[in-house]
C-alpha cells in the first residue's frame, strides 16, 4: 500500500532517527523556500551543522557545570574544592559572554530569511513610485504627474542582485494639504525609522530641499537625485548622492550596486553564528535569563535553587537543536515543507 508523503515527512523521520538535528531540519526548510543567492548560502551554511556544533558545545559546558553542582547537593558532607566552584563560575560566565555575542547581531540572520526593509522616501513628485516600478520591473504603484498620488505604504518583495529586499514606496514628505495626506506623511516617516536602508529620492531640478528630508540623510540612507535627464548637474550638495534618471533608465545599475554595498556593511558581526529564527532568539534570551539568575545566587547557601536555574538554562539552549521539549514545535516547523522533502 503506497501513499504520497506528507509535507516535510522525510526530514521529520530523519530528525526522529537522529540523522539530523532540529536546527539542520529548519535549514532544509529555509533552503527549499530560498529565493535569492544570499538566502541559499545562509541555508546551506546552517545545514552543514556549524551552528548546531556551537550550541551543543555551549550546552555541554552548562551540563558539565551542572554535574558539579548536582554532586555538591548529593554529597553535601564532601564539599567541592573552591577551585572547582570557581571553575564552574568562570565557565558559566564565558557561556554568558558567548550568548550575548550571538545576540548582538542586529538580527541579520532573520533579515536574510525574510528580506531587508528598504524604503523609498523623499520629495513629492520626485519619481519615487516610478523608481519602485522600475526596480520591480512591473507596475506596482500608480504613477501620475499630480502631486501626492501615493498615500499609503506600497510594498513589493524583490531580489536585488542576490539580496532579498522588501521595497516600500511611501508618500512624499511636505506640509500636508489634508488629513489623508497627513496620515501618509506620518506613515512615511515611521517607515523610514523602521527600515534597514532608506532611498531618499530628490528631484534634481528642484531648487530648495525640505528640512525634514535633509534630516533623514544618515549612514543608513542613499540620496538619489532623480530627473538627471532634465538637469544633468547635481544641484544639491549632498554626500555620496547617486544621480539617476528613472525616465531614461540611467545609472540604475549604479544605484543597485550602492544598495547592495550598504546592506553588506550590516554583516559585520563579532560572531559567525547567525540567529535565523525568532524561536532561536527567544531560547537564547531565556537561557541568558536563567544564567543571570544562577550568577546572582550564593551557590553555597542556595545551591538547590542555583542548580534549578542551570537546569532550565541547559533546557532552553538544548531546545534550539532539539535536545529537549521539541514535540510541541515539530508540527509548525515541518508543515511548511513541500511534499516529501
Amino acid at each position: 500500500k503506497c501513499r504520497l508523503a506528507e509535507p516535510g515527512e522525510f526530514t521529520k523521520i530523519a530528525f526522529q532517527n537522529n540523522k539530523i538535528d532540529l536546527l539542520e531540519a529548519e535549514s532544509i526548510g529555509d533552503l527549499i523556500h530560498s529565493e535569492t543567492e544570499l538566502q541559499r548560502q545562509q541555508a546551506v551554511k546552517q545545514t552543514q551543522g556549524n551552528a548546531s556544533n556551537y550550541y551543543n558545545n555551549l550546552r555541554e559546558k552548562l551540563v558539565k557545570s551542572l554535574a558539579y553542582i548536582e554532586a555538591q547537593i548529593d554529597f553535601a558532607e564532601d564539599e567541592l574544592p573552591d577551585n572547582i566552584l570557581k571553575e564552574v563560575q568562570n565557565t558559566i560566565k564565558q557561556v554568558q559572554v558567548d550568548i550575548k555575542k550571538i545576540l548582538e547581531d542586529n538580527k541579520i540572520g532573520e533579515k536574510i530569511r525574510t528580506g531587508f526593509k528598504v524604503a523609498i522616501i523623499g520629495e513629492v513628485n520626485a519619481g519615487k513610485s516610478s523608481l519602485l516600478n522600475l526596480l520591480s520591473k512591473r507596475e506596482v504603484a500608480i504613477v501620475s504627474s499630480e502631486e501626492g498620488t501615493t498615500r499609503d505604504v506600497i510594498e513589493t518583495y524583490l531580489n536585488i542582485d542576490g539580496y532579498p529586499v522588501i521595497l516600500a514606496d511611501t508618500a512624499g514628505i511636505r506640509e500636508a494639504k489634508n488629513e489623508i495626506e497627513k496620515k501618509g506623511v506620518s506613515l512615511a516617516l515611521t517607515r523610514s525609522k523602521e527600515s534597514d536602508l532608506n532611498l531618499i529620492v530628490i528631484d534634481n531640478s528642484s531648487k530648495q530641499l525640505d528640512e525634514k528630508i535633509q534630516n533623514l540623510v544618515n549612514d543608513n540612507s542613499i540620496v538619489v537625485l532623480n530627473k538627471s535627464d532634465i538637469s544633468a548637474i547635481p544641484k544639491h550638495n549632498l554626500k555620496e548622492a547617486v544621480l539617476i534618471s528613472v525616465k531614461d533608465n540611467k545609472n540604475i545599475d549604479l544605484l543597485i550596486k550602492k544598495i547592495k554595498e550598504k546592506l553588506s556593511h550590516k554583516f559585520i558581526t563579532s560572531n559567525n553564528i547567525l540567529v535565523t529564527r525568532e524561536r532561536h532568539r527567544t531560547k537564547l534570551n531565556k537561557c541568558l535569563n536563567e544564567i543571570d539568575n544562577f550568577l546572582k545566587k550564593d551557590q553555597k547557601k542556595d545551591i538547590e535553587m542555583a542548580a534549578e536555574d542551570l537546569r532550565l538554562a541547559t533546557r532552553h539552549l538544548g531546545g534550539i537543536v532539539g535536545k529537549v521539549d521539541v514535540e510541541e514545535i515539530l508540527g509548525s516547523i515541518f508543515k511548511d515543507f513541500c511534499i516529501g522533502k
